[in-house]
């Protein structure tokens, strides 16, 4: 799968499962509960103990699975989750050398930005798509709303406070796609190894941002 194959998948399904957990154990549980509701994306952050062969071990695992790597603070974290496996990088802030290298790798970036600047510096960089985190501090969907006004061509992704109750909203103010964390990837299931309240909660996701985008699509035809 290339970089575009890997764009047009975290786009159709519309939804990152951001998962950190406090071992590979926990992580492999959530990522497999996941998949199970319907999301064939997720995002292993490197605060997961030993997350460069979780990587591995998934990529190999779970081939209809695309893992990417998250956290990625540089390029070289960078070139490890890759040889791993990772299909794609997210970083929680913007680290210019990591686009770069991705942008030399040929493989899908995810860079974090927040202001307007952070933004359009990202873009014009070479980052695929733009993470915007953390979205809940700063005003939640009416930010990426206020963003996307001046920056249409710009496909952003919010990541914090995104879950059931706002992706909708999110997604009505023009996200490409949503990075959901805790609220997916719910501790007491994960401790328990219960996998249906994470499950249950993937597929609710899925609906949602497939009936909004239906309903907003609608609404822009009528005009």
């Amino acid at each position: 799968m290339d970089k575009q194959e890997t764009r047009a998948r975290v786009e159709e399904v519309g939804i990152v499962p951001v998962i950190r957990a406090a071992s590979p154990d926990e992580a492999r549980f959530a990522a497999e509960a996941v998949q199970q509701g319907g999301i064939s994306i997720i995002e292993i952050t490197m605060t997961v103990p030993g997350a460069i062969e979780l990587i591995r071990e998934l990529t190999r695992a779970m081939p209809q699975l695309l893992v990417g790597a998250g956290t990625v603070l540089d390029a070289e974290s960078a070139g490890r989750c890759l040889d791993a496996g990772a299909r794609f990088l997210v970083s929680p802030g913007l680290d210019l050398p990591t686009v770069a290298f991705a942008k030399k790798q040929g493989v899908l970036m995810m860079a974090g930005a927040l202001t307007p600047t952070e933004v359009i510096t990202a873009w014009r960089a070479g980052s695929d798509l733009v993470k915007i985190f953390p979205c809940s501090q700063v005003g939640g969907a009416s930010y990426i709303k206020a963003l996307k006004g001046p920056l249409p061509q710009i496909p952003l992704v919010p990541t914090g406070g995104v879950n059931l109750a706002t992706a909708a909203d999110f997604i009505r103010a023009g996200s490409a796609a949503l990075g959901v964390g805790g609220e997916l990837i719910l501790k007491e299931a994960v401790k328990a190894r219960k996998p249906e309240a994470i499950t249950e909660t993937a597929r609710k996701l899925v609906e949602i941002v497939r009936q909004t985008r239906v309903e907003t699509a609608e609404t822009s035809a009528r005009g």
